[in-house]
């Protein structure tokens, strides 16, 4: 008996990888989280499989089902949104199952902040403007920041952020980000990005809160902010530049030395 973690993508169905839909067909449980996950991805569990919606179950509620499996031999297909390495509870699950030497693995998914960013048509690092990206969020209920955490902090880098479980401080990231990044700055809010109602708020940092007023998220919503998502007139990166000799390209550098 196995317990597979997949994560399963931002909401798309079809964004689901190859090797997670197979796992959810070879297993007879599966476990999801039920106001994240679509009913089609659902679909692919097999005829007859036991599912079981985890959101309103506490984590030791959770770890009876994975014992119930255990004891009748099953393998459990066990699915988060988008990719397990953040913010999924997975390590707290690893801990509980390596507690009862009940075997597991992983299978990545599509995060959040990838189908956000094709969702803007933007790419989140261009040459000379911004190399970085920090995944962070801000303090909530279900879990604290760590003290050397700060948004002032990453804000420090100029790096582009992308602030999960954060949209209902939005007015206080705006007052802590503005010395940083200047009002001026770019930000986009992406709602349930890749689902059919997804929906798209693009601002500044002086704009953003206004332009939600007519469009207010509770949650489900990610917020980028950086000078990427506005930047046009940057430097083509080198990596296809004619002048630029790499490994791969099979060209010889001393071409042309020595020709008539």
């Amino acid at each position: 008996m196995t317990v597979h973690f997949i994560g399963a993508g931002p909401g798309a169905p079809d964004l689901l990888t190859l090797r997670g839909r197979d796992l959810i067909a070879a297993c007879p449980v599966c476990l999801y989280a039920g106001s994240l996950i679509p009913p089609a991805i659902l679909a692919h569990c097999p005829e007859g499989a036991r599912i079981v919606d985890t959101a309103p179950l506490s984590l030791e509620e959770i770890e009876a089902e994975y014992l119930k499996a255990q004891r009748s031999g099953q393998d459990v297909a066990r699915l988060h949104s988008g990719d397990l390495s953040v913010w999924s509870a997975l390590g707290e699950q690893i801990r509980l199952l390596e507690r009862h030497a009940i075997p597991y693995t992983v299978t990545p998914g599509v995060p959040a902040f990838a189908a956000a960013a094709a969702a803007l048509g933007r790419e989140l690092t261009l040459p000379e403007v911004g190399q970085s990206l920090v995944l962070t969020r801000t303090s909530g209920r279900a879990s604290a920041m760590p003290e050397k955490e700060k948004l002032s902090a990453f804000a420090a880098t100029g790096a582009t952020l992308a602030l999960h479980l954060s949209i209902h401080v939005l007015d206080r990231i705006v007052e802590d980000l503005t010395p940083y990044y200047g009002a001026d700055c770019p930000v986009a809010v992406i709602y349930r990005a890749s689902w059919p109602d997804e929906r798209i708020v693009k601002g500044t940092l002086a704009t953003i809160l206004d332009e939600l007023q007519t469009a207010p998220m509770e949650r489900t919503a990610l917020i980028l902010v950086g000078q990427v998502l506005g930047a046009e007139d940057f430097r083509a990166s080198a990596l296809y530049s004619a002048d630029y000799q790499r490994r791969f390209r099979g060209r010889d550098s001393r071409a042309g030395e020595g020709e008539d």
